[in-house]
Parts: structure tokens; C-alpha cells; sequence
């Protein structure tokens, strides 16, 4: 190839590079794949996880060290999907190594875990953005346009539910604290930045929570107020699994979202007599995560700050949020003490 051709295909998309080889990632870059976007390089603690991972993806570069693969020349953004306490570590690396980031949520444990990534990003003037990948699918992708438009008038309450039946084990990721366990970092952090996208930061908080034996959230409860009195309320459980949908209520129209609603579905617009004013159905190869992946591409072109669906300083202030709700509702990590 030449090296005027190389150049061209260098701008045509970026070359991606795995951190970690569990489940999240191997959906992530399946999705990858289904979009057709480069996969050039995969890292893990152990080299035969990072070498059979490369295997199933047809990946180049395979290493088994996290250093390894962001010193890889040849690799342009990172996709750290390692547990949440790993976040930070990982995502200032990469970035001290001058690749973009793609951190799966929660972005960190905590604010200032989060604000330091963003700091470090624009210090280096690079992409760190969170793998929020509900916001980038095409039912959400609509339903902002909608809510542009004034469909639903004013908007008074945002509901949303996100609860599974997941393992009572203590030694559960979910249920252990040490990695961040618990309902409202796997889980509530779905429907909380859904009311956010919505109604913007919250202005007043109520949180309430049942705490499992090990000291972690197996269900959580929120309340907002947002900016000019809208209500949204959320629910969150890692021991029951709910109808996981999710309703915008206006005073012309509302939206109401199918299950699950934080994946690809169909959602319709109703009005207040009960017309259907509009159905969408969303039709995705795939989980529908490449989504994510192709908006970052996009913003890494047109600039580090490009991104207007999820900005850090919004991923930073939510998280911001949920140490909050932690605080009302008495959880604490090991090392935040």
C-alpha cells in the first residue's frame, strides 16, 4: 500500500484497541464488527485471554499487559471496559499515551474520579467520553427531535425503571463494594442520565435505597426536581426483575417507551385523548453499541469538544449526582473513606 493510500485509509475511521476481555467487551467490539469499524489491537492482564479474544474478533494485536496495547502505535482510541474501580487508572494511562477514550459506565466510582479524566483529556486534547450507549441509538436519536420540536409542550415527569434478578452472591461483582457495587452504578445510572438528557441536571434530590447484607444497593429510589419545578423519578433493582420502560409526560403529548426501553426498541407518541400521533420501531443489527462507537468517531473529527449528546462536564456532574444518592443512602467504597 501506498503511503498516500495509507493516509486515506487512516481518515476514514480510527483503529480501535480493546482494554479487557470480559463480557461487555465482547459485545462492544461484536458490534464493532457488525459496523464494520477497526479493531486493530485487544489488551489483557493475561496474554492467552487477550490472544483468544483476538482469535474470535480476527484481530491483529493481541498483549497481555493494558501498557502494551496504549503504547500501540497503531492504535487511535481505547475502549476500557474493565470493573468500575479500574476506570480511572486505565483511562488516565491511555490518555497519558495520547489515545482517545471510550469509558464504559459509570464512567468512574465518584465526581472527582471523573473530573480528573476530563481534566487530563483536555489537557491533552483528546476525546474521553462515556459509553452512555443508550443515548446514541435511534429511538433516543428521535425522540430528542421530538422533544426540539415542542410535541409534547412543556414537559412535567419523566419516568424510568431499570431492574433485573442478578445474583444474591456477596461475591457477585454486583453486590461487592470493593468493585463498586451495587443497583445505581451498574443499573440506575441508565434511567438517572435518561432523566437528565430529558430535564437537564436535577436541582433538588431524594434518594432512598434497600441495602443488601454485604452493605451494597439492591434497590434504589430516586426523586428529582429539575430547572422550572419538572419532576423525574427512577427505580433500580438487582433483585427483581420490572417491566423496564420509561414515559415522557407533556402537556400536549406524551412518549411512551417499550421494553427495554434503555436498548433498541419502539416507542409512540400519544396524546392527550389517546390518538397515537407517531410510532417508531427501531430495526438494529447487532446489540446496537456500535452506535456509541460511530458517535465518537464523528466527534473525534470534528474536535475533542464536539460532543453535544454527552459531554464530560455532563458525564462529570452525574456523576456528581450519584455520589449524592450515595450519600443519602449511606454507601461508601472502600477507599472513599
Amino acid at each position: 500500500m501506498s503511503a498516500d493510500a495509507a493516509t486515506v485509509e487512516r481518515m476514514t475511521g480510527l483503529h480501535w484497541g480493546i482494554l479487557a476481555t470480559g463480557g461487555i467487551a465482547h459485545a462492544f467490539t461484536s458490534d464493532l464488527r457488525t459496523a464494520g469499524l477497526d479493531v486493530t489491537a485487544v489488551g489483557s492482564r493475561r496474554i492467552d485471554s487477550a490472544r483468544a479474544f483476538a482469535a474470535q474478533y480476527d484481530i491483529a494485536h493481541a498483549y497481555g499487559s493494558y501498557e502494551e496495547l496504549v503504547a500501540d502505535p497503531e492504535v487511535d482510541i481505547v475502549y476500557i471496559a474493565t470493573p468500575h474501580p479500574g476506570h480511572i487508572d486505565n483511562a488516565l494511562l491511555a490518555l497519558e499515551h495520547g489515545k482517545h477514550v471510550l469509558v464504559e459506565k459509570p464512567f468512574t466510582l465518584n465526581a472527582s474520579e471523573a473530573a480528573q479524566i476530563r481534566d487530563k483529556a483536555s489537557e491533552k486534547g483528546l476525546l474521553a467520553m462515556e459509553a452512555m450507549w443508550t443515548r446514541y441509538l435511534p429511538h433516543m436519536v428521535r425522540i430528542r427531535e421530538i422533544l426540539a420540536a415542542g410535541t409534547l409542550g412543556e414537559i412535567r415527569v419523566v419516568s424510568a425503571d431499570h431492574t433485573q434478578k442478578i445474583s444474591t452472591d456477596p461475591a457477585h461483582r454486583l453486590n461487592d463494594l470493593a468493585l463498586g457495587g451495587g443497583a445505581l452504578l451498574d443499573l440506575g445510572i441508565y434511567p438517572i442520565s435518561f432523566a437528565v438528557d430529558v430535564l437537564g441536571l436535577p436541582e433538588r434530590i431524594t434518594a432512598l435505597a434497600r441495602l443488601s447484607d454485604a452493605g451494597s444497593d439492591a434497590e434504589v429510589a430516586t426523586a428529582f426536581v429539575h430547572a422550572g419545578g419538572a419532576l423525574s423519578t427512577t427505580v433500580s433493582s438487582s433483585r427483581g426483575a420490572g417491566l423496564n420502560t420509561a414515559q415522557i409526560v407533556g402537556t400536549d403529548a406524551r412518549i411512551e417507551i417499550d421494553r427495554v426501553w434503555y436498548t433498541p426498541t419502539s416507542f409512540r407518541v400519544v396524546a392527550p385523548d389517546g390518538d397515537v400521533l407517531e410510532e417508531f420501531t427501531a430495526e438494529v443489527e447487532g446489540r446496537g453499541m456500535q452506535f456509541q462507537a460511530q458517535a465518537a468517531e464523528r466527534f473525534v473529527a470534528a474536535g475533542a469538544g464536539s460532543n453535544h449528546v454527552l459531554g464530560i462536564d455532563e458525564t462529570v456532574a452525574i456523576m456528581g449526582v450519584l455520589d449524592e444518592v450515595r450519600r443519602q443512602i449511606g454507601v461508601v467504597y472502600p477507599g472513599e473513606r
